[in-house]
């Protein structure tokens, strides 16, 4: 049973950062704009908010600590987002090209200023952030320990945001403009919705959630930041395909690769799945191989917004 709580305790930890950075992502394509610079963002913001902890945690209150490391990850990644928009949106680049190129600058430049600040590239930090138990919900049978012991208040974070993303995209004005800027943007236009603010706001929440999915990434995984989150980010993309653009699906989405992630991390920590021989490079390519076995399956099947990769030229009709 201890290992089945294990289990439960590290997906949480691997898949929530998946399930945000891809509703991040939603928030994007639904306005219209591919934004693949997914991976550049999380390691952009969560530079900026892992460097801040190294920096001050010795002198603050922990969550306070951790409260502006949030914003400040959020705040970062929006701001590398915000360069990709102008080049989208304005511009009327390659989505893809500028994505690219976002992605390739990112680790470079937070590599580059490590060094010249610490003299070192990788930022080390304290992890004074893990709950043992939450009160009162941590002593409830079975569920208690599965998902209020050993969590970190970014998890619940996670969760609050897939919450208000499904209400704010499907409940609102606001989210019913978003998503008529990424199926008709000329119709929109013609009712009088602002397409390239729409789409501005769009690419921002997307690096919000980008930066703040670095950051959640981080935190638990490591107390050494090298500049780099694995893949994660491209991953999250295939958690949205596999999601359809929808939310509710991006949640079970995200859980299904958080399982396959934990297992190629912590198999070893699993007495099962250690004791069935299986050589451990296969653990480690089980997230990659289901990563293409999803995408071949499904990818033919889950149509994004029609318009999203495409500039919007207020001129056409």
């Amino acid at each position: 049973m201890n290992s089945f709580y294990f289990l439960c305790q590290q997906t949480m930890i691997f898949f929530v950062p998946l399930m945000v950075v891809a509703l991040g992502e939603l928030f994007s394509e639904r306005s219209g704009v591919l934004n693949i610079a997914l991976e550049g963002i999380m390691v952009f913001g969560g530079f900026w908010g892992i460097l801040f902890v190294s920096k001050f945690q010795a002198s603050m209150p922990v969550w306070l600590c951790l409260a502006a490391a949030i914003l400040i990850s959020m705040a970062m990644g929006m701001l590398l987002s915000l360069l990709h928009a102008f080049a989208s949106i304005n511009l009327k680049a390659d989505q893809t090209i500028s994505s690219t190129a976002l992605n390739t600058f990112s680790t470079a430049f937070c590599i580059f200023f490590a060094r010249v600040v610490q003299e070192v590239e990788q930022v080390s930090f304290k992890n004074t952030f893990r709950i043992d138990k939450i009160p009162l919900l941590g002593d409830i049978p079975v569920i208690g320990p599965m998902l209020f012991q050993n969590a970190y208040i970014t998890t619940y974070l996670g969760v609050a945001i897939l919450l208000i993303s499904s209400y704010v995209l499907y409940k609102t004005r606001f989210g019913l403009r978003l998503r008529s800027c990424g199926e008709n943007p000329q119709a929109a236009d013609s009712v009088g919705i602002d397409v390239y603010r729409m789409r501005y706001t769009g690419v921002l929440l997307s690096g919000a959630l980008g930066g703040l999915g670095g950051l959640i990434y981080i935190i638990p995984s490591t107390t050494m930041f090298n500049s780099t989150v694995a893949g994660y980010g491209f991953l999250a993309l295939t958690v949205l395909v596999f999601g359809q653009w929808k939310p509710s699906r991006i949640f079970f989405a995200a859980l299904f690769f958080g399982l396959t992630k934990t297992i190629a991390a912590a198999y070893s920590g699993i007495p099962f799945l250690l004791g069935l021989g299986i050589p451990d490079t296969i653990y480690k390519m089980l997230p990659y191989i289901a990563t293409l076995l999803v995408l071949t399956i499904t990818s033919s099947r889950s149509p994004g917004p029609a318009a999203a990769g495409v500039p919007y030229d207020k001129g056409a009709r």
